[in-house]
């Protein structure tokens, strides 16, 4: 039988095939080392851990459906139809192996023995982190025509293993409700969060069903249905659908392959579109893997080979002309990496990197036959592919004589740093930050209200260039943003160098309106496109200033929202002075420091990205060509437009 391309195991799963490593004391009392946080993502990340259970049951053939329900008081219910966990008593430590899995760290069937063949659960990690950090968690087994209940609380058996009837369904459910002494911030899950993660798991795993129900509230009852049989090709179309972009072939090309061992398999699914960004998803054994890895850099080096063959060997290429790059190939490239492995070694706590070699082989040889093969089948395809590539050649050569010229420019004036900026006296970038600020007005307040020790300010003033719907060359001499690359020092796109930062913050402060609105969106984007570094390693800051100050008994209050202004008001009741800031100009440079600036009393946003595919998709709706996808997007997001300046 077949299930995903994963052959099903024929081992037995018994209680043989688990095996304990260590105890369960440290979970409680330092969560984030085994979730990240204890924020929302934390949260969320608990739903996760039991559903990658369940889909590691269908990794192995043994399931093919997962229910995941919200329930009033917001209790988590997950159901597989898998093989169930195993409920014998365990032969290392006497007691039923499923109270071991719940209930000892590092206790699972993905060590040894043939219980799995590939898994992505965070090694025997998941069940027993999720049952410390729940206030109950309650566990039933249907196996072996028996229905098996255990009840724990935080992380402690208060039952034993129960016999509760018969049954003919083989599989595990499992109900828990998150522990508000640990998640202190909040124990709400949101629903688009995990619609989102669950719609990718039935991408990766094609024909597994899952559904997502949410019943906190009758009157807002919610139910997603997710089983896509076309697997990656469909999760490539859905993304370049939700981005509204025209595709070059109305086809995914799709490939797969398995290692000549039968240890591993690989599928790539890619299309091309007509904007300028590359957008690779890659995952092993249905993990992200946000920082890429051998899989990806075996596509990479196989795509730009091959591609570059495909044009010598039909005279597309001359031979005076060199060779494309691999920036040129993936231009407006969508492509999905998925491999599956027995061993993945993944580099890092959070398993963000790939790091098998063979991976890499498996990846470069079957995109190196099949690519080839398929060029020369599809030659219409492959001359739109080429010609974009060609098209990006171009751009990219026009973009180095663009940068030559800034740079013999710069020479010539003998200024390496912008007019306007006035820089801070450390050049220690674990302590400095610069302060993009909108407008002469509030930068001369910010001048004037910085610390200049360590605090930078770069005016900027009027409407810079959308990047959505330009290559790298318009940037190059753009009065509006070489500014900005020339500050922060670090280059931008193929040459951008992290190390080269001269800022550790970068913080954008523009006015709280719907022009200082545009411009963060505008110098996000910016960041976003060339420089996304910067954002993904959490250098990317957002002022808050405040909306209201309140003057009562000439002491000064300040409010960040109409609900701190109408609490303050209710407080006074009267005798007080309001004053709405229009724009960051209206506050003299004390204020500005006190309310926006001081480190000991300011408040910001870090900009970070979860989630790379919404964010490409956010940028390409909102800064795209395209009218009414942008429109759809404002009315479905409207509630969160309305907080943005918050």
């Amino acid at each position: 039988m077949e299930f995903g391309n994963v052959t099903q195991t024929n081992s037995e799963y018994d209680e043989s095939e688990i095996q304990v490593l260590e105890g369960l004391e440290a979970v409680r009392k330092r969560p984030g080392m085994y979730i990240g946080s204890t924020g929302p993502r934390g949260l969320h990340h608990l739903v996760y851990e039991i559903v990658d259970n369940a889909i590691d049951e269908a990794l192995a053939g043994c399931c093919d459906k997962i229910e995941v329900a919200l329930e009033p008081g917001d209790i988590i219910r997950v159901t597989d139809n898998g093989r169930g966990i195993p409920v014998g008593i365990h032969h290392q430590v006497g007691i039923p192996t499923v109270t071991v899995v719940y209930t000892m760290l590092h206790a699972g069937g993905k060590f040894g023995g043939g219980g799995y063949k590939v898994s992505g659960g965070l090694h025997g990690v998941g069940a027993s982190v999720v049952n410390a950090l729940s206030q109950w968690l309650e566990v039933e087994v249907f196996k072996d025509g028996v229905v098996y209940f255990q009840r724990f609380e935080r992380g402690k058996p208060v039952t034993g293993l129960e016999q509760r009837g018969e049954t003919e369904r083989t599989g595990t459910r499992v109900r828990f409700q998150a522990d508000p002494e640990i998640f202190k911030e909040t124990t709400s899950y949101d629903y688009e969060t995990l619609q989102t993660r669950l719609r990718e798991q039935a991408f990766l795993n094609a024909g597994v069903r899952i559904l997502l129900e949410d019943g906190r509230d009758p009157e807002t009852h919610r139910l997603d249905d997710f089983r896509f049989e076309g697997g990656i090709k469909s999760f490539v179309e859905y993304i370049n659908k939700k981005k509204a972009v025209e595709v070059i072939h109305p086809d995914v090309i799709y490939f797969s392959g398995v290692a000549p061992d039968d240890s591993a398999t690989a599928e790539v699914a890619m299309q091309y579109n007509d904007s300028y960004n590359e957008l690779m998803l890659s995952f092993a054994n249905d993990i992200h893997t946000t920082d890429g890895g051998t899989h990806e850099d075996g596509f990479r080096r196989a795509l730009t080979r091959v591609m570059n063959d495909y044009g010598r060997k039909f005279n597309i290429l001359k031979e005076s002309d060199k060779n494309l790059s691999g920036d040129d190939f993936r231009e407006g490239l969508t492509v999905i990496i998925s491999v599956k492995l027995r061993e993945a070694q993944f580099e890092g706590q959070t398993k963000a990197r790939l790091g098998n070699t063979e991976i890499g082989t498996l990846v470069n040889s079957m995109i190196s036959e099949k690519l080839s093969v398929y060029l020369e089948e599809n030659p219409a395809v492959s001359r739109a592919i080429f010609d974009k590539a060609m098209a990006a050649s171009h751009a990219r050569e026009a973009a180095r004589k663009a940068r030559d010229m800034v740079r013999r420019k710069s020479a010539l004036e003998n200024a390496s740093l912008p007019g306007k900026l006035a820089d801070c006296q450390s050049r220690n970038s674990e302590e400095t930050e610069i302060y993009i600020v909108e407008g002469d007005s509030a930068g001369g307040s910010a001048k004037g209200g910085r610390d200049r020790r360590y605090q930078a300010i770069l005016p900027l003033w009027g409407k810079m260039l959308n990047v959505e719907k330009a290559r790298l060359d318009k940037v190059y001499g753009n009065e509006k943003l070489m500014p900005v690359v020339t500050a922060l020092g670090c280059g931008i796109g193929e040459e951008f160098d992290l190390n080269k930062l001269r800022y550790g913050k970068i913080i954008i402060m523009a006015d709280a309106d719907v022009d200082g609105s545009h411009i963060r969106t505008l110098l996000l984007t910016f960041f976003f496109r060339f420089m996304k570094p910067l954002v993904e390693e959490g250098h990317v800051y957002l002022a808050q200033p405040p909306l209201y100050r309140l003057t009562k008994s000439k002491k000064h209050y300040y409010a960040y929202t109409d609900k701190e202004r109408d609490r303050l008001m209710q407080d006074f009741v009267s005798g007080y002075e309001i004053q709405r800031y229009k724009g960051l100009g209206e506050m003299d440079p004390e204020q500005l420091w006190e309310t926006t600036m001081n480190p000991e009393t300011r408040m910001m946003l870090r900009v970070e990205v979860e989630d790379a595919a919404a964010a490409d998709e956010a940028f390409t709706v909102l800064m795209g060509d395209k009218v009414e996808p942008r429109r759809e997007f404002i009315e479905q997001n409207a509630k969160y437009v309305q907080n943005l300046d918050v």
